[in-house]
């Protein structure tokens, strides 16, 4: 590739990882605006709107990475392009119909588009960059842009649902998702778009009863705090949920192409990937209540919660940097409890601030540090996993670790809200709502504090079976 070349393709495939994370915030910060097109929406309701999304982006992920192996990653990362465009598009129709399933439903589905691009990048990133300095700096650049996304998400869904109407905060970005695939389709390099000679066989049976058992607990956990726990449907859901689960696990011990090779899921991976799910479903209470608190206690318009988060893309990108050194002077355990100890510190300082305080005192130094822990522990799990994994499976190190963020995030809210539900007394209070915040962080606060634990654990353990031993670089 020549140096322009190269420039635009790692910008076409590390701003997917921006384009993820704009979609969560598009929704986010006038989350109020869009609920009043869909008639009396429930907090419990609101949370769909991120819940959904997150549910198929982490549910999908696993599934379109084997696509890719199939198809050829280029293709799979294109079509993920359109895919994601056309509905986010219909997200902006929902607003027709004014119902709200319908909308839920059309974000579900918006998820699958950044569930192709996401595992596909990174493994063109893969293919295209033999290991090095140049293959850490693109992986780098990737994880840096998604603190960024979530405010430019923010931003201009806000802009849109403030000054204009919020469907065009959806219409608008389907636009650039078509721009970018377009885009995609000439940057690319041709040897990165040809149709793999030997590809592997794909597991319908497992795919099919690891996706429904993913949706069906999901499902149930974030229609607990709607319905209640002792509703039929939800713990049904759950149950059906969990028995696709454990067929999925034995499908996938018997399946000569299986989508998770259980053999390297060994004690290590699961313990890294049960910290992954406890920190990012922390970040994900975080991030959803914190601008609940900000709009429905502090008043702030949807723009001004935008421009609030706005240090993030600055403490992402420092945090990013700062990854790459610690990961070649440290020990990746020693990071990966970094990284918990500041989704916990993050939580921490937001929870316990009063309802009226200055901006700067609490709230801006919880947004400057949690992108550490975002930053810290993506990298630092996906190196983990590689390590402990076979060389035939070094791409699912990635892909497991996307799906455990993602569908953590949205599990999460989940029981953020059944807690929440189940203490608030009356939404029409201002201290009522508060209190229910509060007991949401409080929620965060004790997966943050499993995760500092659970990280302390891990490292120790680490250095007593192999010293400070430091990656190679």
């Amino acid at each position: 590739m020549s140096t322009m070349r190269e420039i635009f393709f790692v910008g076409i495939v590390a701003v997917s990882h921006l384009m993820t994370q704009a979609a969560l915030g598009q929704a986010l910060a006038p989350i109020d605006i869009i609920s009043k097109d869909f008639g009396d929406v429930s907090p419990g309701q609101q949370s769909w709107f991120i819940a959904a999304y997150s549910l198929t982006v982490g549910t999908f992920i696993l599934i379109s990475g084997r696509l890719g192996d199939i198809l050829g990653h280029a293709r799979v990362f294109t079509f993920g392009y359109a895919w994601l465009g056309v509905w986010s598009c219909f997200c902006g129709f929902a607003v027709y119909p004014k119902r709200q399933i319908f909308f839920d439903v059309c974000r579900a589905l918006q998820g699958i588009g950044p569930a192709l691009l996401m595992p596909n990048g990174l493994a063109l990133f893969g293919r295209a960059y033999p290991p090095g300095i140049k293959k850490n700096i693109v992986f780098s650049i990737f994880g840096a842009l998604a603190p960024a996304g979530f405010v430019i998400g923010a931003t201009f869904g806000s802009f849109f649902a403030q000054i204009l109407w919020w469907p065009w905060a959806f219409w608008s970005y389907g636009i650039t998702a078509w721009a970018l695939g377009v885009f995609a389709l000439m940057v690319i390099p041709r040897a990165l778009k040809d149709k793999p000679t030997n590809p592997p066989g794909f597991d319908f049976t497992g795919s099919f009863l690891g996706v429904a058992g993913l949706v069906l607990v999901n499902i149930a956990w974030n229609n607990g705090p709607l319905y209640g726990w002792g509703t039929p449907h939800v713990y049904f859901t759950l149950i059906i949920g969990l028995l696709c689960l454990i067929a999925f696990g034995w499908v996938e011990s018997r399946a000569a192409f299986p989508i998770v090779p259980l053999h390297t899921m060994t004690s290590t991976v699961a313990y890294v990937l049960a910290l992954v799910g406890v920190g990012w479903g922390s970040f994900g209470i975080w991030v959803f209540y914190s601008v609940r608190f900000l709009e429905l206690i502090r008043h702030a318009t949807p723009l001004s919660v935008a421009a609030q988060y706005a240090p993030a893309v600055l403490c992402g990108l420092i945090a990013a940097g700062m990854t790459g050194f610690l990961l070649t002077h440290t020990p990746v355990s020693f990071v990966m409890m970094c990284s918990m100890i500041a989704f916990c510190l993050g939580i921490v300082i937001a929870a316990t601030q009063p309802a009226q305080q200055t901006y700067w005192a609490q709230m801006f130094v919880s947004i400057v540090v949690m992108p550490f822990g975002m930053d810290m522990s993506f990298p630092a799990a996906t190196v983990i996993l590689s390590n402990h994994m076979p060389r035939e499976h070094q791409g699912l190190a990635a892909s497991l670790v996307n799906t455990v963020v993602n569908y953590s995030i949205s599990i999460a809210l989940g029981i953020a809200g059944t807690v929440e539900v189940n203490v608030l007394k009356s939404k029409a209070h201002e201290g009522d709502l508060l209190f229910g915040i509060r007991s949401a962080w409080y929620t965060a606060i004790g997966l943050s504090l499993a995760g500092v634990i659970l990280g302390a654990l891990f490292f120790a353990r680490t250095m007593i079976k192999e010293g400070w031993k430091i990656m190679d670089h």
